[in-house]
């Protein structure tokens, strides 16, 4: 498999997981979203989902040493092995990123408002624009 293949299926894993996190919380306020009770979990849920983006920084750092493992790799025998350690490496990363959205889905049924929902789920976004993979490694 040449490196610009395993970037398109790294690139279209990426979308695809992206899509898996926002459509709970899409799917749940589409059909829950309409009958909102200010609940007593809102707040609590909330800061949880915020609080929960924390859990991306170790994610973080063990995928920016992956990417620098899989850089020295290029053009060596070791550059399949590291891709595939990349790989792993984002995929538990891009779990963590989407908390935050995963939360804010539990939250409609606590009632939380539309624009809490928004934030936490733009925060997912942000965290998985930073598993985007590096243009250094094309």
């Amino acid at each position: 498999m040449t490196r610009s293949e395993v970037r398109r299926r790294l690139a279209l894993t990426w979308w695809w997981q992206l899509g898996l996190t926002l459509a709970p919380l899409f799917v749940l306020n589409l059909l829950f979203g309409e009958d909102r009770q200010v609940g007593v979990l809102t707040m609590p849920l909330f800061i949880v989902g915020l609080a929960s983006m924390f859990v991306s920084l170790p994610l973080f750092h063990a995928y920016k040493h992956a990417v620098i493992a899989t850089g020295k790799a290029l053009d060596s025998p070791a550059e399949p092995a590291a891709w595939l350690a990349l790989a792993a490496r984002r995929r538990l990363a891009l779990l963590g990123a989407g908390l935050p959205a995963w939360i804010a889905a539990i939250a409609v049924f606590a009632g939380l408002e539309a624009i809490p929902l928004i934030l936490l789920a733009l925060s997912s976004v942000v965290l998985f624009y930073l598993y985007r993979t590096p243009r250094q490694l094309g």
